[in-house]
């Protein structure tokens, strides 16, 4: 089967070449056929006419050119992709035509640019193939191209590689079938520019035949380089875009040195592309191209004639390669690479280098760490040549090696890491850190990589790099300890001694793996602390962490408050001093835990105190917070002097009335230590331990003591007077509560005049009379409206209890005028309520009077009701209906119905139909004054439109006299809201009798 392949093989050889040399009538018969003769004879009459060499070379295209070939009938699949529209004997004939034809009418206009673009396209259909989108599809990205502005730089990248994917070709010649079709095609193109040199568009359509999947391998490298290069010498600087874009795909199908040095001479014009020609260096294969040995539908042809056996044996010799080991080129070129983007980095860091694609000098950074990671062995020094090398500062440049592209020297990685990575990105620690170590475990050294690891959780700043480090710490250890679990379960075969030996190292790493696993408490909270060491919170928590482990606790303790900075530190610096102190008065851990008695270190918690008290803190409070501390754990341990000893220091106060004076509680620019002694908070907490074990001297001293610095406030002031109280010594409590009353405004007075006022009576009664008269009138002298209410009342009950009923009577009308609007109304109802009950009903006429004159609309109207309905009790109707007609004019019917209901049952019990008609009339006039008032039309639309009731037959009878129905009213549109207080209508009362001008005797 192998032999019929060869045969036909040589058999397609034979075909060609077909324009070499060129064809001519007297040695191809076939090249003019007799339909063709007419044309040939016109050609003869006007062998310069260019438009009659044009029709002729159209319709011979027309005719003979086809798209799909016809293959031969003996032709294999095989031999048809070698050949592609040639191995059609039609389009072998089609192409020796156009040539000979085009040949012969540039011969007479060799410097028409359009004959030889169109002799050069239909020559290349023919051996180049077309491609897949078709000739209008290749022929608009070419006029896109011609046209556009093209750019350098990564755009030019990206429409190279867009043109790439849309170029896929059919019916191509293979190149070294036909390598003298292709070699004769870029000899036409070689004619041309020596006619034509200046053309683009011929040295473009010339220089793609190079990129081509079938290119001939006589044409791929060296003639390729030529040409490349002839055509950047040639054509303007405005053009070389163009030719650079073909010229880095030619150099990247080719590979090798070749690429390199093509990448690097266009890096000398663009550098903008550096990024991508370090990615080439690291992803280029080192194979070789195919165009150099046999073009791909050569190989192809080959795999379908050769049988199954010879074509499994050459994919097994293919195999046989060691992937793992690296060509010394290939080190070179990741070396290379390397160098790249540890210079790009530098370059972005230092402003000098803007990375096209958008990446920071961190995201190049990062990208040499993954090559490094890939790499180790062929990028890094190892550990001892590196420890070789002089230690440089930040501040130094780098030495120039190592951004040196050529220069074979490997590269210090830590070195690199610490000095251009960890000092520029420290918010990225976690990640350089990490990398480190990966670098370190694939050289195989993991005693540095663990080093590594535990450098980087010491050092960094965030619980994100941490944990960054921590995970992969774990999971390298975790992966170790797997791998050496299964080589020993592998190598079972082995000695005892090594299998105990190896069984001992994995022991040992699970215990360290242990160990890190509970670490990481501990760990964390050293990040923390490092981020702030005066973070009082974190100091805590890590004293929580040691648990019962009282050396570390007390270690702990000791470290944190030496550390921190009391005007850095964050809240509660001193419950940590508090803390230590209780630490040790329990008697450590084993005293919180255990319920048997431990030795209680007293001397040592005095010991924390002393220091705790001579700490700078931000407030006051804090430092009286471990005042007090101290003198509870003396009580505690039933130091009771001690405390009281401990009270008197922290109260202590300057002996200069001067100094005190000049000491501002509030003034944060002096020690909180001169400033306790107004701490009120550290007072109430010694005035109730001289309560409790002091003397009462020494009580009353401690209060005023207070009382002389002026930071009492309310709750002190009644704390003492209780104090004296329960001893007996009511002066002298009225005596604090008049101190306080003088020390205080109002509103805080008026609660000291409460408590004492209720005090004082209580104790005395009526024997101090006339002094409880003079208190209430000196706490009532000042008071403002909205509080004297209360007082009132309380003035008013006890000249009810123990002085005069009238003098009760003249308190409340006073109080009646002196509150505020808001309580007159119920001020009036409790004085109407007092006269009643001590003068009768007759005697509060005077009083709802008075009421009704002073109080709001509303109010008015309420009060005109129950002085009606007391007028009614007595027998007064008249006096109550003329109540009821002054009251109307505060009452709109459409919203105050509940009046007129009420004044209509009393008509219909007391009156007669002309009182009856009278209401009515009043009625109508009232609303005629509230539709006319503006002010109110908008409270009418609120209240409910409610029909007369009909088992009311004097309101039916009126509404029959009047003409209405009932709903007939209709009410305009708001304007406005109502107002407080409205006009008084001009209301002719049926009734003449001045309401209130009787024979009553006025009994107050």
């Amino acid at each position: 089967m192998a032999g019929s392949g060869t045969a036909e093989l040589e058999r397609v050889s034979r075909l060609l070449p077909l324009t070499f040399p060129i064809p001519e009538p007297k040695t191809h018969s076939t090249l003019i056929p007799h339909d063709d003769l007419v044309l040939e004879q016109e050609l003869l009459r006007n062998p310069d006419n260019m438009r009659t060499w044009m029709g002729y070379i159209t319709h011979v295209e027309e005719v003979n050119y086809r798209k799909r070939p016809i293959p031969d009938a003996w032709m294999s699949s095989g031999s048809v992709k070698l050949l592609g529209l040639l191995s059609d004997e039609t389009q072998r004939i089609a192409l020796q035509r156009i040539v000979g034809l085009y040949e012969r009418a540039i011969a007479v206009f060799p410097s028409s640019y359009k004959l030889w673009h169109r002799y050069l396209n239909a020559r290349s259909r023919f051996v180049a193939g077309h491609p897949r989108d078709d000739e209008e599809g290749y022929r608009h990205r070419y006029l896109h191209a011609s046209h556009g502005l093209i750019e350098t730089g990564p755009e030019l990248l990206e429409e190279r590689l867009r043109e790439e994917k849309q170029e896929v070709w059919d019916f191509a010649l293979d190149g070294t079938i036909g390598w003298q079709e292709w070699r004769s095609l870029a000899a036409a193109y070689e004619r041309a520019l020596l006619c034509l040199p200046m053309m683009p568009r011929i040295w473009l359509d010339y220089l793609s035949l190079f990129v081509h999947p079938n290119c001939s391998p006589i044409l791929a490298r060296t003639h390729a380089r030529r040409t490349f290069d002839r055509a950047l010498r040639t054509l303007p600087g405005s053009q070389h875009p163009r030719v650079w874009k073909l010229y880095l795909r030619w150099a990247e199908l080719c590979g090798g040195e070749l690429a390199r040095r093509i990448w690097r001479r266009y890096l000398h014009v663009d550098a903008t592309l550096s990024e991508s020609f370090a990615k080439l260096l690291v992803d280029q294969s080192e194979e070789p191209r195919l165009a150099d040995g046999l073009s791909m539908s050569m190989l192809l042809v080959k795999e379908n004639i050769t049988d199954d056996a010879s074509r499994e044996e050459d994919e097994d010799e293919n195999e046989d390669g060691d992937d793992d080991e690296l060509s010394p080129t290939m080190q070179q070129r990741i070396l290379e690479a390397s160098k790249m983007y540890l210079k790009l980095a530098r370059e972005s860091y230092l402003g000098t280098y803007t990375s096209p694609e958008g990446k920071s000098s961190y995201h190049l950074m990062l990208q040499w760490l993954e090559l490094t990671e890939r790499y180790p062995e062929v990028i890094g020094l190892t550990l001892e040549q590196e420890k070789k090398l002089p230690q440089r500062d930040s501040e130094v440049p780098a030495p120039s090696q190592e951004t040196d592209l050529r220069d074979p020297t490997r590269l210090p990685v830590s070195q690199i890491i610490h000095m251009d990575g960890l000092a520029h990105f420290p918010d990225q620690a976690g990640r350089l850190w990490s990398g480190l170590a990966t670098y370190y475990i694939k050289r195989g050294d993991f005693q540095t990589a663990q080093e590594t690891f535990e450098k980087g959780m010491v050092s960094v700043l965030t619980v994100r790099d941490f944990t960054q480090i921590f995970d992969a710490y774990a999971e390298t250890s975790e992966n170790m300890i797997q791998f050496m679990m299964e080589e020993l379960e592998e190598e079972e075969a082995e000695s005892e001694e090594k299998q105990a030996e190896q069984e001992a190292e994995i022991d040992r790493r699970m215990h360290e793996f242990e160990a890190l696993m509970e670490r990481r408490p501990f760990l964390v909270n050293d990040v923390l602390l490092r981020r702030n060491p005066d973070d009082v919170q974190e100091w805590g928590k890590r004293v929580v962490l040691w648990g019962d482990n009282d050396e570390k606790v007390i270690e702990t303790y000791k470290k944190a408050l030496d550390t921190i900075n009391p005007r850095k530190a964050t809240a509660n610096l001193h419950q940590l001093y508090i803390r230590f102190a209780q630490f040790y008065e329990v008697g450590g851990a084993r005293g919180r835990n255990r319920s048997d008695p431990v030795e209680h270190d007293v001397p040592s918690a005095r010991q924390i105190f002393e220091k705790a008290v001579k700490v700078p803190y931000k407030r006051v409070d804090d430092l009286a917070e471990v005042w007090c501390s101290w003198a509870e754990m003396e009580i505690r341990n039933s130091n009771y002097g001690e405390a009281l000893r401990v009270m008197s220091r922290a109260t202590s106060a300057p002996s200069s009335y001067q100094k005190i004076r000049s000491v501002s509680y509030y003034d944060e620019s002096i020690p909180p230590q001169s400033r306790l002694f107004k701490s009120l908070k550290l007072w109430a907490f010694y005035t109730e331990l001289e309560e409790a074990l002091g003397t009462m001297e020494s009580a009353k001293k401690a209060f005023d003591r207070i009382m002389e610095l002026k930071i009492a406030n309310a709750q002190t002031i009644i704390n003492f007077a209780l104090f004296l109280e329960e001893h007996q010594y009511y002066e002298e409590a009225f005596k604090v509560y008049e101190r306080g009353v003088e020390l205080f405004t109002y509103p805080v007075a008026f609660e000291l005049w409460n408590v004492y006022l209720s005090k004082f009576v209580k104790r005395y009664g009526g024997t101090k009379l006339e002094r409880a008269r003079d208190l209430f009138e000196q706490a009532l002298d000042k008071c403002p409206p909205h509080l004297c209410k209360p007082l009132y009342l309380k003035y008013g009950q006890l000249e009810e209890e123990y002085g005069l009923v009238r003098k009760a009577m003249s308190i409340y009308e006073r109080g009646a005028n002196a509150v505020t609007e808001k309580d007159r109304f119920e001020m009036y109802t409790y004085y109407i309520a007092k006269a009643t009950a001590n003068y009768g009903l007759a005697a509060s006429r005077p009083i709802y009077e008075a009421a009704i004159e002073v109080l709001p609309d509303r109010q008015a109207a309420s009060m005109c009701l129950r002085y009606a309905t007391l007028e009614r009790k007595l027998g007064e109707i008249e006096r109550a209906r003329a109540i009821y007609a002054h009251a109307s004019q505060f009452c709109n019917p459409k919203t105050q119905q509940e009046f007129w209901q009420i004044w209509n049952a009393f008509e219909i019990e007391t009156g007669t139909e002309d009182t009856f008609r009278d209401m009515l009339r009043i009625k109508r006039s009232v609303q005629a004054q509230y539709n006319t008032d503006r002010a109110n039309v908008a409270s009418s639309i609120v209240a409910p439109q409610e029909a007369p009731m009909t088992s009311d037959p004097m309101a039916m009878l009126e509404a029959q006299n009047r003409g209405e129905t009932s709903g007939s009213e209709k009410v305009d549109a708001p304007t406005f809201v109502t107002a407080s207080h409205v006009s008084k209508p001009q209301v002719s009362t049926v009734n003449q009798e001045q309401v209130g001008d009787g024979n009553d005797e006025d009994l107050l």
